[in-house]
């Protein structure tokens, strides 16, 4: 199986955070082991850079970090990060706000999707389905394309939520009521399919992935209605499966290990599919199902064993291959978990502002450590590279430093 990055500077391998769900865009992070706690003398605040409201998860790219925010309701902005201060190093606008329906209004109005970066590139996703290349190094735009403009499709109410993938010379995204797939130089349409598949008032929340099934390596995606498998250089689709949710809310990424893909949605049930193939042809079977309700949080596997915030705000963990429940959590924790896995540890952030550390077994649900990190909420996605962890609350970003090592005198508070 190939997730993400592959064929994008060897950006895989790196610790670097360079997209949705970390370098590989599963959840999962490599480097050093991590600390036992989170106590002060682990996890130091090295800085903090005030910021507008967004829920983009802040990409780490060798030196830089980059972040997004919207500004007086009006603008969309970038910003570039040196790594080690926090200072800015640049910065790119452009007009972007968007008024959400009146039920998501508690939610917020600011930029939503997550960019993503192979080294030289940076590709943002505003709110109003426009999607832009910024050169890496200065913040120029390199082209920009206006999805309702191009496509003839409306606005979609609840914005740009689905986060791009970078693969090889491509983008791939779910905006313009369609999958896309763009030439990452110049930002030219390459396909469109599944076109007017993003259901009610134009918006999909999932973010596509990349996974080879039966042998054939192949887009993975969830629009509101359906998950699919389109081919990479087409955008064929090589198979659909209609997907169970109360007014589309299939929100989760698709996770994918060997021949299984796993979902689990709002108003609907959490399933496993196997993917069959026979002489060139695919179809899905159900595997298991069981009556739990994901939302908003997307899960991590880990050694065969899903990890996965409910909408019942429980934790629970299920088997993969089987779907035997191992364990729900005896009390309930925020309305959003982001989740990060090393090896058989979990960090989580909730939307409260508070992170914990978990330790992943299917023998009983273990809270090993937990520390308040944000005053004010954190709806966007963690971030860890190396013993950094990124944590971008609705008022700023803060870099932490989580070492098993003492604290370097004076450094951070």
């Amino acid at each position: 199986m190939v997730l993400g990055l592959s064929g994008a500077g060897g950006l895989a391998s790196s610790p670097d955070w360079p997209q949705w769900r970390g370098p590989s865009r599963d959840g999962h992070t490599s480097g050093p082991a991590w600390p036992a706690d989170l106590k002060a003398e682990h996890l130091v605040s090295r800085w903090r850079v005030e910021l507008g409201p967004g829920y983009s998860t802040p990409l780490v790219v060798g030196p830089r970090v980059f972040v997004t925010e919207t500004v007086d309701r009006k603008h969309e902005v970038v910003r570039a990060l040196d790594r080690a201060t926090g200072k800015e190093l640049w910065r790119a606008q452009w007009e972007g706000a968007l008024s959400v329906p009146f039920f998501a209004k508690s939610n917020g109005d600011w930029i939503r999707a997550t960019p993503a970066c192979d080294g030289e590139n940076l590709f943002v996703a505003g709110i109003r389905d426009v999607l832009v290349c910024l050169e890496v190094s200065t913040g120029k735009v390199r082209w920009r394309v206006d999805f309702p403009a191009e496509a003839k499709a409306p606005v979609p109410a609840f914005g740009y939520v689905s986060s791009p993938l970078v693969d090889g010379e491509f983008v791939y995204t779910q905006a313009g009521a369609a999958v896309v797939c763009l030439d990452k130089r110049t930002g030219k349409l390459r396909w469109r399919s599944l076109a007017d598949e993003g259901g009610m008032w134009g918006s999909v929340f999932s973010s596509p992935v990349i996974a080879t099934l039966g042998g054939k390596r192949q887009l993975v995606v969830q629009t509101r209605q359906l998950l699919a498998g389109l081919e990479l250089e087409t955008g064929k689709p090589m198979w659909t499966q209609p997907v169970e949710a109360f007014r589309g809310m299939n929100i989760l990424t698709p996770i994918v290990q060997d021949d299984l893909i796993f979902t689990s949605t709002y108003g609907g049930k959490t399933i496993a599919f196997r993917v069959i193939e026979t002489a060139g042809r695919f179809r899905l079977e159900p595997a298991w199902t069981h009556k739990a309700q994901g939302y908003m949080s997307t899960p991590v596997l880990v050694k065969g064993h899903i990890y996965e915030h409910l909408k019942s705000q429980r934790i629970t963990c299920f088997e993969l291959k089987t779907g035997k429940e191992c364990w729900v959590s005896d009390k309930s924790f925020g309305k959003y978990w982001s989740l990060v896995a090393n090896a058989d540890r979990l960090l989580a952030l909730d939307e409260r502002g508070t992170l914990f550390l978990l330790q992943a077994t299917p023998e009983k649900f273990n809270v090993i450590d937990s520390r308040k990190v944000a005053d004010s909420e954190a709806w966007a996605h963690v971030a860890v590279s190396g013993e950094q962890v990124l944590v971008r609350d609705l008022k700023g970003l803060t870099l932490w430093h989580w070492s098993a090592a003492p604290p370097v005198p004076g450094a951070g508070k």
